[in-house]
């Protein structure tokens, strides 16, 4: 309950409370929260004290509006990894269900920005896979995998539907990632990837372009669109010198 001499503003004790619930499973996701009036009354709150606690929780993204409807707790944002690993890899380490559809396999000439990238020359056979990347059945990105096709030639027929890129060519063409490299932008969303994705087109994602590397060789780059209202990005960060400033 809140303690009205307690050292936190009751705001701060509310929301406590209510993330309490989230997180321990009596407000599991999707689930409607009670609304501004029923959380006065049972906490014996201000209208006023109860809002700056639930603005909290939605600019946190714990909370969600749906106007006409109600407050309802949001789906928990997914960390970008950290780990060179793959999509499928690090759905299955978050205890979710990973899925895939293919949008388009083809092979075409490298233009001069991925003959840069592979230091290939222009006009070289290239690799396209563009797949809707997905969890627990949610539309998570659009990503487009783009592979020299002398590394790994008859990509598409050895690759099995719905089957992890790395783990296909790590299998079928010996090539272990060992290295990477990743760029993160925040921008609107086009409208194919915006239906792809099921959000309203403009709504702000991270554009992603991921260069992995073989040996010193890049073998893969991927250019792809995640929703950021279900990803968030974790850094650590340590001082200039190398330790943690007490």
């Amino acid at each position: 309950m809140i303690d009205p001499s307690g050292p936190l503003p009751k705001y701060l004790q509310l929301r406590a409370i209510l993330l309490d619930l989230i997180e321990q499973g009596g407000l599991p996701v999707d689930a409607p929260v009670p609304s501004e009036r029923e959380l006065c009354r049972r906490y014996g709150l201000s209208r006023m004290t109860v809002r700056q606690a639930v603005d909290q929780l939605v600019a946190e993204d714990r909370l969600r509006r749906i106007p006409g409807k109600g407050m309802f707790v949001a789906r928990p944002k997914v960390r970008m990894p950290k780990e060179l690993v793959s999509f499928t890899e690090d759905m299955r380490a978050l205890g979710m269900r990973p899925g895939s559809v293919d949008l388009a396999c083809r092979t075409l000439d490298a233009d001069a920005r991925l003959a840069r990238w592979f230091d290939v020359r222009r006009g070289a056979a290239v690799h396209l896979l563009e797949r809707l990347r997905l969890a627990d059945g949610e539309p998570m990105a659009v990503e487009r995998s783009h592979i020299p096709a002398e590394a790994a030639p008859d990509l598409f027929a050895r690759r099995p539907p719905d089957a992890s890129l790395f783990e296909v060519l790590e299998r079928e063409y010996g090539i272990v990632m060992d290295a990477g490299e990743q760029t993160i932008e925040a921008g609107p969303a086009g409208a194919d990837d915006a239906g792809l994705l099921r959000i309203d087109p403009g709504s702000t994602v991270f554009f992603l372009r991921q260069r992995t590397f073989s040996r010193g060789a890049c073998v893969e780059v991927s250019l792809a669109t995640y929703r950021a209202d279900r990803y968030r990005i974790h850094l650590g960060l340590e001082s200039r010198h190398g330790r943690v400033p007490g």
